[in-house]
């Protein structure tokens, strides 16, 4: 979806159409969203509020409605599901859809994708950008390269000349620190890679040289599969700045622990593993992991392990960072673990319920969570 917290506002709010659109208003002190209006002046994801009113003062600030995104969310994997079962989420706003087995009843891949762009359109009043590709790489760039409201086909034969002219940054994979080492041989361009062995790689970048290597090639063999078949449940951001106060990175992990947590109760699953994933400014990646007493789909108990591991982190090492995720896994079915009796109802599982069946009824915008924040004399206990 094409700076999709921006356009649901934008939809719902018809006055602010053409005005600069900024989400990230009150919620946090960073921008979660910006309309192509407001990206005019420069302004983008992850930039601070601050500097995104200073470069554009007459833009449009809101708070961010994440129940509002996630019902909207849902509305647009109704759309997916009448093409496909083989649904994989990557976020509120992007997934990957595997449509081989459909094409018999709706046509070839690309005929599809035109079906459920003019659907999101027609439907629900927002612009999507699609991509349809041989493998999910290639389904990904086709859907980045021409946003906004992009339609791209890559086709068998067409891979390596899409891919020759590129950017090697448009590779998984390819940071600051990779890029820096390639442009010290001269590469700068998907195609000189591909023209580099693949032992030369290796030697150079170990496992992610073979791996860069194979997507120079256009070749990706990881296959679709829907969160009720995933051995895990993540999500992830990138930051196109990086951030270094622990308290932004917070919210963006409990913005995305509520997500996933959704999407695990979707699932129907439980899990015991919590993953934090943290990406530092130089690349360098570390997940800090650790396992609950029993499965769990609760939001509350799930996002308390997040964060206790990501302050356990921020104490070991406290350089900014790039990106930020976690991960919910070793799933043991809906069914596992023998939660307390009368703890489940003292605990956020009959909230998590609660909320659930408030938003079957009514709809995912109908209700969520609030953020608890320092008053303006610094108690900590006020809630807004």
């Amino acid at each position: 979806m094409d700076a999709f917290y921006a356009s649901v506002e934008i939809r719902d709010r018809p006055e602010l159409a053409g005005r600069p659109v900024v989400v990230g208003n009150g919620q946090r002190g960073v921008v979660a969203a910006a309309s192509y209006a407001a990206r005019r002046f420069g302004i983008h994801s992850a930039m601070s509020v601050g500097q995104a009113r200073r470069l554009c003062p007459q833009a449009v600030f809101l708070p961010g409605r994440l129940g509002r995104y996630r019902e909207v969310s849902t509305q647009l994997h109704q759309v997916f599901a009448r093409y496909t079962p083989l649904i994989e989420p990557l976020a509120l706003d992007e997934a990957f859809l595997d449509v081989t087995g459909s094409e018999r009843l709706w046509g070839p891949a690309p005929d599809i994708g035109r079906h459920i762009k003019v659907e999101i359109a027609d439907e629900l009043g927002l612009v999507a950008s699609v991509g349809v590709a041989p493998n999910k790489f290639l389904a990904k760039l086709a859907s980045d390269l021409y946003k906004p409201d992009g339609f791209l086909v890559i086709g068998p034969d067409e891979v390596l000349a899409v891919l020759e002219p590129l950017p090697v940054t448009r590779l998984w994979g390819v940071g600051p620190a990779t890029e820096r080492e390639l442009a010290r041989l001269g590469v700068r361009r998907i195609g000189q890679l591909r023209a580099l062995p693949e032992p030369y790689l290796k030697q150079l970048f170990g496992k992610t040289g073979s791996h860069l290597w194979r997507l120079s090639r256009g070749i990706d063999d990881r296959a679709v599969i829907p969160d009720r078949s995933a051995k895990s449940i993540s999500h992830e951001t990138t930051f196109r700045e990086d951030i270094a106060d622990p308290a932004l990175l917070r919210d963006w992990l409990r913005e995305l622990t509520e997500q996933v947590a959704a999407r695990v109760r979707s699932a129907g699953q439980k899990g015991r593993r919590v993953t934090v994933k943290l990406r530092r400014a130089d690349f360098s990646t570390r997940s800090h992991a650790a396992s609950l007493a029993e499965p769990t789909d609760v939001t509350d108990r799930l996002w308390a392990q997040a964060r206790g591991l990501f302050d356990a982190a921020w104490r070991q090492d406290r350089r900014p960072v790039r990106l930020i995720g976690i991960g919910v896994g070793d799933f043991n079915g809906q069914g596992a673990g023998q939660d307390d009796l009368f703890a489940r109802t003292a605990t956020g599982e009959k909230l998590d319920a609660l909320t659930d069946a408030i938003a079957e009824r009514f709809g995912k915008g109908a209700i969520h969570r609030g953020v608890k924040r320092p008053g303006p004399c610094g108690d900590k206990n006020r809630g807004h």
